[in-house]
């Protein structure tokens, strides 16, 4: 248990000398308990005079046994159970319930698993200061006895074996009455959130929640309409914003280019956008980018965008990260090279586990995002040397990282790559066509000028013996990583 260090008393006796005479009328104060608190616990654990009175006795080895921590205001036991690691939190609480009552003030992150601890306001009364709070899980109706853990990369709950999927027809989550109540009753309660996520919520509970938070900065908003989004756009200070619409198996509700413009119109201070399975086309993305000038981030998650909505990000002039995650498609029908346009302050484009067989998609997607420094492929589905060839057009790459793109040959990267005059740094990762016997002169010269090379093409990936004697290992070896 923490508890706090007295000081030593270690001091050396003063001799006193016979005092003035017109200071020995003067009454001498009585000691008092904060006169005998500094000395030395074992002052009051040493064995007791037999001549002392059994009540004497009693009083000093009770006053040993006292709780000290009585003594500190709660300001100051706050202040010291702060410093101590989280992991001790849980054990501090089971001290006694005052320690259990400030321990719920230091919390600041809950991840709620039942709705009624929300709704009785115990949730309120235990943790007080909460500023990120997770609804996900708690606005689900509970199964009594479910055993089996379903997991999705958005959503993780325990269900029922007899599960089909989910519906609103099956009453698998809390009716939206329910949830607009404890929205409303954690925004009265906590006033000060800066991160909310919850599923279901209608336009009311969320603006009850705009009208009490006035900090909140950060929202992740489940099974959305374009109805809902109405209370996300009353959030005028709101930075980071992620919508998920559409969970094959989960819910289904529909965020379309109405939706879109009534939250680019009332959010205009988004500086991270993410849009998961959400629906729209150009006009949607043209209103974000005019009106969210502070836009610095940009997600598409499982996008089902109509076709030309990709001339669109050219309105997103401060854009300087893209990311693109388990898309099917980019853009069908991109339209002429002339109507693109270009986001010519982006630097960073990823993208992850997006299926990249669509020519006129991703040459377009290029094209727009030509002036990028950062190009990251991982596990991308279709991307062969054909397509990989229209990255030429990254004339300013500095970082390329390729991680689980099998068709990608060593020809085709080195067709791409040596062009590129700024490369300096390079990674490639279980792409089983790129081979290590295959690397030409011209290639190696390159490995050895980069600042960052990590070269595993496949697991059992050695640096062949013809790269021996072309300096690498001497300038930005130290880099270099052999696995």
């Amino acid at each position: 248990m923490p508890y706090v260090e007295e000081e030593k008393a270690n001091e050396t006796p003063i001799p006193v000398r016979n005092p003035s005479p017109n200071l020995s009328s003067k009454k001498k104060r009585a000691p008092s308990w904060s006169d005998i608190w500094p000395l030395k616990r074992v002052v009051f654990t040493m064995q007791l005079p037999e001549s002392l009175p059994d009540g004497d006795k009693t009083l000093i080895s009770n006053f040993s046994r006292i709780d000290r921590t009585l003594l500190l205001s709660d300001d100051i036991l706050l202040r010291i159970l702060s410093k101590l690691p989280v992991s001790q939190r849980n054990a501090n609480s089971l001290v006694c319930k005052r320690w259990l009552n400030l321990q719920g003030r230091l919390v600041r992150s809950l991840k709620v698993l039942d709705w009624e601890f929300l709704e009785s306001g115990r949730l309120i009364s235990r943790f007080p200061n909460l500023s990120n709070v997770d609804l996900v899980v708690g606005c689900f109706v509970r199964r009594m006895g479910a055993g089996v853990f379903w997991s999705h990369r958005l959503v993780s709950l325990h269900i029922d074996s007899c599960f089909s999927r989910f519906c609103d027809d099956e009453g698998m989550l809390l009716p939206v009455e329910i949830i607009d109540r404890g929205l409303k009753a954690l925004a009265c309660g906590c006033p000060n959130l800066r991160r909310l996520v919850v599923v279901g919520a209608s336009e009311f509970g969320l603006l009850s929640v705009a009208e009490e938070c006035l900090t909140l900065q950060e929202f992740e908003l489940h099974k959305c309409g374009d109805n809902v989004l109405r209370g996300i756009a009353a959030c005028e200070n709101l930075q980071i914003l992620k919508l998920v619409g559409n969970v094959e198996g989960f819910y289904n509700s529909t965020v379309s280019d109405i939706g879109l413009t009534i939250l680019a119109q009332g959010c205009k201070r988004l500086v991270k956008l993410e849009l998961s399975g959400c629906e729209g086309s150009f006009d949607g993305i043209k209103a974000i980018g005019q009106c969210c000038q502070m836009l610095e981030e940009l997600t598409f998650s499982d996008h089902r965008m109509d076709d030309g909505w990709l001339a669109a990000l050219s309105y997103c002039e401060n854009l300087k990260t893209l990311r693109f995650v388990s898309c099917k498609k980019i853009d069908p029908s991109p339209g002429p090279d002339e109507y693109l346009g270009s986001c010519l302050a982006l630097e960073r484009l990823h993208l992850q586990k997006c299926q990249l067989r669509d020519k006129k998609g991703v040459r377009a997607l290029f094209r727009v995002c030509e002036a990028v420094r950062e190009l990251v492929f991982q596990d991308c589905w279709g991307l062969d040397d054909d397509i990989f060839r229209f990255a030429d057009v990254f004339r300013r790459a500095k970082f390329l990282s390729l991680e689980g793109c099998s068709l990608v040959t060593t020809e085709g990267l080195e067709s791409v790559i040596l062009s590129w005059t700024d490369l300096q740094s390079l990674r490639v990762v279980s792409c089983k066509n790129i081979k290590d016997g295959e690397v030409s002169p011209a290639l190696s010269t390159l490995f050895s000028v980069l600042k960052e090379l990590k070269w595993r093409p496949d697991t059992k990936s050695l640096l062949a013996s013809s790269l021996a004697g072309t300096g690498m290992g001497k300038r930005g070896g130290k880099f270099f990583k052999k696995m």
